[in-house]
Formats: C-alpha cells, sequence, structure tokens
C-alpha cells in the first residue's frame, strides 16, 4: 500500500484513514532524493544543512531553535520538502524522532541548540543507543573560535554523547556539511541501526559554502545486508532438524531488519516454540500457535519455562539482556545456544555461543530456511510431539489473567485490555511510558504485526510514551495511536501534548492512574515491607487530584475524559476512538494495589518464576 504522506503544514487528522500493510517494514535506509542542480551553488552552511535534509529523504524533523542553531532555522522557514514541528522540550524531539522511525523505519531527525538544548538530546539519544532505533540529532555548536573557551551556552555534546551514539561528528567546515548528514543518514540506517549526532559550529552556518552532494558513500564497518556464514548457517539447520526441545528466541533485531515474513517461514517449517522479547512484540502475531508470548521478568509462564528447559535455542536479533535471563549462571542450562544478529560484538557478549552467525537477519533466514528443509528431506522432521504436549499443558495451567480489586477500583488489566479488544490491531499502533502500565500493555494487547508496539525497553525511559506517540502518529497520520502511560511517566513530557494540539496530531493519551508510582510501590510491596517510600503521587485518589488530568488535557488544547469504573470502560475507550481532529486524554481511575504478575524478582533464577504472589508453577526443577 502506497505510504500517505503528510504535506509540510497539514494536519495529520485531515489525511484519510487507510488500513496498513501488513508486512513488515523494510531495514531503513536513506531515501536519498539528492537535486544534482544544486551541486556547486553557493549558499551559506544553514541552507547547505537543509538542502542535505531534503537529499537525505528527510520529510519530517522535531526542534526547538535556540542561538546556536539560529542560522538553520531561517532558511528552514522556506522549505517546501521539510515539515518541522515545534515541540516544547528538546527531550520531547528526541522521542518523537524514535517514535517515528519506530513506526515508519524510515530515519527519525531531531534538532536541538547547544549547551542546555543538546544535552537535553541526551536521554533519547541513549534511549535510541540501546534500542537500536535509526535517529539523527544535529545540534548548534557555539563559533568555532569559541570552542574551548567555556563560551554561552557552551557544551561538549561531541564528548558527552560518545559511549551513547553509533558515531557524532563535530562540524566547523561549512564544506563538509553534506557528507557528514550524508554520512550520518547512512550509518544510523545501515548495519545495526542507532543514533548519530552532528554537531555544527554556529560559524560553519554563517559562513559560505559551495554544496556538494556526495554521489557515494563507502563505510565498509557500517555495511547493511551482511551475508551469513553458509557453514554455521547449515549448522544451526541440522541442530534445528534435531533438536527435541527447540524454542526460538525473537529479539528486537528481527523487527529492525524488516523481517517477519522470514520469521513466519522459519516458525511454520521448523514447529519450534517461539518467544518475544519485550522489543519484539508484533514480529510474529500472537495468533499464531507457536507463540508462548514474552519471556523474561514479566513474561508468561511458558515462554520462560521453555527457555529454561529448552535442548535448542536459536536466539534472532536479540541479545540475552538480564531481564530475559535472570541470573545468567542458570538460564537454559541444558541448551545448544545458535545466536544470529548482525553485530558481531552482540554474539557471545552474555552467554557463550556454540553456533555464531553474523549476519543481516533477512539473509539469514533467506539461508536458514531453505537449509533447513533440505535437512528435512535428508533425515525426516523431528517428532516434537511430547514437547508441545508439555508447552501446551504449560499455556493451559498457567494462562495470564488477574484478579479483581479489593478497592472496588477498575483493574489496570481490565482497561488495557479492553483498549486492545476495542481497536484494530491492523491499524493502531500503541507507544507506552515505563513500568507496571508497559508490562500490562506488552501481556495483555494482542500484537498481530511488527512496528504497532513502542517503547522504551533497553534504557526504560519515564516520559518516552506520549512524544514517541507523536513521532508515530506524524510518521503513520492513517493509523490510530494509543499512547498508554502512567500518571507518574506522564508528568514528565505531557507538555507535548500542547504540540500535538496545535498541530494537529490526533494522538489518544490512556492514562492507567493509580496515584502512585507503581512499579517502585510494587517492590516496596514485595521486597520493602509495604514502606511507600515517596512513590504516592496524589493524582487520584481520595478527595484532592493534583494534577487534575481533565482540566490538565483541556488546558492543552485536548479533549479530557474521566473513567472510574469498569461498567464506564467500553464506552469511554470508543467515545475517545470517536475523536480524530484532535488529541484525547482518557484519566483511567485504577487501583493502587494491582501487581503485574508472573514476575521473577531480580537477580534471581528464571526458575523461581512466581505465577502469582506466593504461587510458583510446579515443574521439574530437580535439573
Amino acid at each position: 500500500m502506497a505510504q500517505v504522506q503528510a504535506k509540510p503544514g497539514m494536519p495529520a487528522a485531515r489525511i484519510a484513514r487507510q488500513a496498513p500493510s501488513t508486512t513488515s517494514l523494510a531495514r531503513p535506509t536513506p531515501q536519498s532524493n539528492p537535486d544534482p542542480a544544486l551541486n556547486g551553488v553557493e549558499m551559506t552552511g544553514a541552507e547547505s544543512i537543509i538542502r542535505s535534509l531534503e537529499c537525505a529523504g528527510a520529510t519530517d524533523v522535531f526542534g526547538i531553535p535556540g542561538g546556536a542553531i539560529l542560522p538553520t532555522y531561517d532558511p528552514l522557514m522556506d522549505s517546501s520538502k521539510l515539515r518541522h514541528i515545534l515541540v516544547r522540550h528538546e527531550q520531547g524531539a528526541g522521542h518523537a524522532a524514535q517514535g517515528y522511525a519506530h513506526a515508519t523505519g524510515k530515519v527519525g531527525v531531531c534538532i536541538a541548540t547547544s549547551g542546555p538544548g543538546a544535552t537535553n538530546l541526551v536521554t533519547p539519544i541513549a534511549d535510541a543507543n540501546m534500542d537500536s532505533i535509526p535517529m539523527v540529532a544535529i545540534t548548534g555548536q557555539v563559533g568555532a573560535a569559541m570552542i574551548g573557551t567555556d563560551a554561552f551556552q557552551e557544551a561538549d555534546i561531541v564528548g558527552i554523547t560518545a559511549p551513547i551514539t553509533k558515531h557524532n561528528v563535530l562540524v566547523t567546515d561549512p564544506a563538509e556539511i553534506p557528507a557528514a548528514i550524508a554520512e550520518a543518514f547512512y550509518i544510523a540506517s545501515h548495519g545495526r541501526p542507532g543514533p548519530v549526532l552532528v554537531d555544527i559550529a554556529k560559524s560553519a552556518q554563517q559562513a559560505t559554502t559551495t554544496f556538494q552532494w556526495p554521489g557515494r558513500i563507502e563505510l565498509p564497518g557500517f555495511n547493511a545486508g551482511v551475508r551469513p556464514h553458509q557453514k554455521t548457517v547449515q549448522e544451526a539447520a541440522r541442530l534445528l532438524a534435531t533438536a527435541r526441545r527447540p524454542v526460538l528466541y525473537v529479539g528486537g533485531g528481527v523487527i529492525r531488519a524488516g523481517a517477519g515474513a522470514g520469521l513466519r517461514k522459519l516458525t511454520d517449517l521448523s514447529g519450534a516454540a517461539v518467544v518475544t522479547t519485550l522489543m519484539a512484540r508484533g514480529a510474529l502475531p500472537d495468533s499464531h500457535p507457536q507463540h508462548l508470548g514474552m519471556p523474561g521478568m514479566h513474561g508468561t509462564v511458558p515462554a520462560v519455562a521453555a527457555l529454561q528447559k529448552a535442548d535448542l535455542i536459536v536466539a534472532l536479533g536479540a541479545r540475552f539482556d538480564d531481564r530475559v535471563t535472570g541470573n545468567l549462571n542458570s538460564f537454559a542450562p541444558h541448551a545448544t545456544i545458535v545466536h544470529a544478529d548482525i553485530d558481531p560484538a552482540e554474539i557471545g557478549k552474555n552467554r557463550a555461543v556454540d553456533v555464531p552467525i553474523v549476519g543481516d537477519l533477512k539473509e539469514v533466514f533467506e539461508a536458514l530456511v531453505p537449509a533447513l528443509a533440505h535437512e528435512h528431506e535428508r533425515h525426516g522432521k523431528p517428532d516434537l510431539e511430547a514437547w508441545w504436549a508439555q508447552l501446551d499443558d504449560w499455556r493451559t495451567t498457567y494462562a495470564l489473567g488477574y484478579t479483581p480489586t479489593k478497592d472496588g477500583l477498575s483493574s489496570p488489566q481490565h482497561v488495557i485490555q479492553r483498549l486492545g479488544q476495542l481497536n484494530d490491531p491492523e491499524s493502531t499502533i500503541y507507544t507506552s511510558g515505563v513500568g507496571q502500565h508497559q508490562m500490562w500493555a506488552s501481556q495483555f494487547i494482542r500484537y498481530e504485526r511488527p512496528n504497532t508496539w513502542i517503547n522504551s525497553g533497553g534504557l526504560g525511559t519515564m516520559g518516552f510514551s506520549v512524544p514517541a506517540a507523536m513521532g508515530a502518529q506524524v510518521g503513520q497520520p492513517d493509523q490510530t495511536v494509543w499512547a498508554i502511560d502512567g500518571d507518574g511517566c506522564f508528568q514528565m513530557t505531557n507538555q507535548e501534548l500542547v504540540t500535538c494540539a496545535i498541530n494537529e496530531i490526533p494522538i489518544k493519551v490512556a492514562l492507567i492512574n493509580n496515584s502512585s508510582l507503581g512499579m517502585v510501590r510494587q517492590w516496596q510491596t514485595l521486597f520493602y515491607e509495604g514502606r511507600y517510600s515517596n512513590t504516592d503521587l496524589h493524582t487520584g485518589h481520595g478527595t484532592r487530584r493534583v494534577p487534575d488530568f481533565v482540566k490538565l488535557a483541556e488546558a492543552m488544547g485536548c479533549v479530557g475524559l474521566r473513567c472510574e469504573s469498569d461498567a464506564d470502560v467500553d464506552a469511554t475507550i470508543k467515545r475517545a476512538n470517536e475523536i480524530d481532529d484532535q488529541p484525547v486524554v482518557v484519566d483511567f481511575t485504577v487501583s493502587r494495589d494491582a501487581m503485574v504478575w508472573p514476575m521473577v524478582a531480580a537477580g534471581t533464577s528464571n526458575d523461581e518464576i512466581q505465577y502469582a504472589q506466593g504461587i510458583a508453577p510446579k515443574w521439574d526443577r530437580e535439573d
């Protein structure tokens, strides 16, 4: 389906909604559209920045002006190809660029000034680095002559972000601007995606230069489409063909690679159980019969148990994160490990690997599927009947669920589950903040296609949801975007609702308001004897609501709704879905005592998973 593009200045709400494609987005690559007539033209460095962004294929940028980047904002005003969205905080610009990149597969772009403007981008840059999001951040810097003098609003943003960017560069020569931006887009989107920062001195923006867009970019260290070695692929196929308890451990790399179709083929052919991590939700449809759900600290019991009891784990674009493995020494003790990843640094980093496969996951699937089919022709398919009998027993016995609340308030799980059931999975994108609501959204909403679940996985950034939803809505104006947020997260970045209202970006916010820092409170309940130190937010329970989220939403140009009982949940969600010309905030007042289950306590073995408080699954733990 052709992407419906928002033209510069066109409100997203006015673009007709169309059913999105159900196929995976391709690995993001710069949509380079250079204008040959520009080469050799004299212009300022600032104009060169704008022309370079246009040549790199950018169409939407998020930012806020300031002194050191102001020269660039002047020619930006005249661009007919770039839609600039003025945010209220630089962190919002960064998270919006992330949401845009995740939802579209394109490179997200954000712009900020020097000093505090640039340092406000540090959190989203670190977040993008952890979750492999292709993003280019352009920052202004003080004039070249002033660098190193502690000039007003000077900060060494290149030095600050060196550990959290895939690449960064300081540009002081205006002639270098086109190449720096072209390379930034290339590096951000090739190989393992990630954030790139281009810091440009104000003096370079003001100087005159001759524009020259690079004809060809060759950076061997950042190549995409890396082909896996055939011998390791053949060994992986042999192991899959002979394993009796195989599991495909699917990470976010499958989504970044646009490799969902290949995953589906391997799943169907292998007969293996599949688990999808927090960053991989939607890589395989939840409705697929071999899908066991999410593994890890708050994963499903079948997913966690399958990894622990597997004799073969094929890790695909995953990094053996501590939230998945629990105590690494006791993780999957009897499993042979095949690890496929485009980043060789990930292979063997946390868990010793028996068969390493370095390559683009699209290429891996293209090689592994026929290799496995050949093994089946030679030796027949493995007998997995006993394995699936065990898995199905766990699925039946330990299905996801929740208990009614004791205080009479709505159950947050019910609210989120109904949100998923009342929205079309083919045309709805969900973003989330971090905490209990994030886990419930990953558990109780069924994801049927990639790029419909956007969250901060590796860094766990509170305040991610609203600006990420804004970016996703800008990138996919034909889809409904729901931000599922907590009352704590929401208060960190809710100013971007003003940005949404003014720019007619009609996101919807489901505010799971338990008047607490919910996940912290859960840990205080379980591990600190119920000593609730500084976790009461006073936002929803009792006689005072500080702030009153409905009034706050209305003050920011949004529709504010409130739901305080299960009886009103469906009607409230339907009312919010009917509003498509402005943002909507729904304050769902829910119980503060609800907790996320299952749970593996931090640092403990996955064998110690609890199905509910004080209830552990019964299985053979002797081995």
